[in-house]
C-alpha cells in the first residue's frame, strides 16, 4: 500500500514561506486562504528561562493526508475520499460546500472557496505526483527542508528538490527525532524531524 506524505526537516526550515507562496501560485489558492501555513514556535531553552534564552523553529502545517481521516467519515456526498496513493482528495463535482469536513479537521487546514462553493485544501499536488514529479512546496524549498515520499517505506528515501534523498543529504537523526501532529484517532502521516529542541507540535 502507498501513503504519500511530506517529511519536513524542521532544523533546516528558515521560515522563508517559499512553500506557502509556491503552493498558492501553482494551485490558484484565493487571497486570504492557504493550503500550507508556516507557524513560528518559541520555547525557553531551560525551565524558567526568558528572552533571549529561547529556541525558535518553524512548523509548516497543511493537510496531513491521514490514514483514517475524519473529514472523509463526515462527508455526506463522498466528495472527500482516500485515493489509491494514500492522499485525501476532494471531488469538487460532488462537494456541496457544507463544510462538515472543515469542521471535523483537527488541523484547521480546509476552507470554503466561496466563489466556487466548494471546500479546498492541499492535494499534495496529486497531478504532479502522478507523473513522478514533486509537490510544488518540495521543489521550491530553497532550504532543502521539505521531502516527499511513501510513509509506508523508509523516511530516509524521501526525495528532495535537487534529486537527493533525505538520508543522503540531511544531518543524521534518531527515531525519537521524528514527530507527527497530534493524533486524535485519524492517523496523521506528515513527518517532522526536529533535533536538539523540544517538540511542541503534538505527540510523536
Amino acid at each position: 500500500m502507498t501513503q504519500y506524505a511530506i517529511a519536513t526537516d524542521v532544523n533546516r526550515c528558515v521560515g522563508c514561506l517559499a512553500c506557502s507562496v509556491a503552493c498558492k501560485v501553482v494551485n490558484n489558492v484565493p487571497v486570504g486562504s492557504f493550503w500550507n501555513k508556516t507557524l513560528r514556535i518559541t520555547n525557553p531553552t531551560s525551565e524558567g528561562a526568558t528572552w533571549p534564552e529561547v529556541d525558535n523553529y518553524y512548523l509548516t502545517v497543511s493537510c496531513q493526508h491521514c490514514e483514517n481521516p475524519e473529514c472523509v467519515k463526515v462527508c455526506p456526498t463522498g466528495a472527500s475520499h482516500k485515493a489509491a496513493d494514500g492522499t485525501v482528495q476532494i471531488d469538487k463535482s460532488k462537494c456541496i460546500g457544507c463544510q462538515f469536513c472543515a469542521m471535523s479537521c483537527p488541523y484547521g487546514v480546509r476552507y470554503l472557496n466561496e466563489a466556487e462553493g466548494v471546500v479546498e485544501k492541499c492535494t499534495l499536488c496529486q497531478q504532479k505526483a502522478a507523473q513522478g514529479e514533486l509537490p510544488q512546496c518540495v521543489s521550491q524549498c530553497g532550504g532543502m527542508a521539505r521531502w516527499f515520499g511513501d510513509a509506508e517505506g523508509d523516511i530516509r528515501a524521501f526525495k528532495g528538490a535537487r534529486g537527493e534523498t533525505l538520508g543522503d543529504f540531511c544531518e543524521e537523526f534518531a527515531d525519537a527525532d521524528v514527530h507527527r501532529l497530534p493524533d486524535v484517532g485519524n492517523g496523521p502521516t506528515g513527518l517532522f524531524i526536529l533535533r536538539r529542541m523540544k517538540w511542541q507540535g503534538g505527540d510523536a
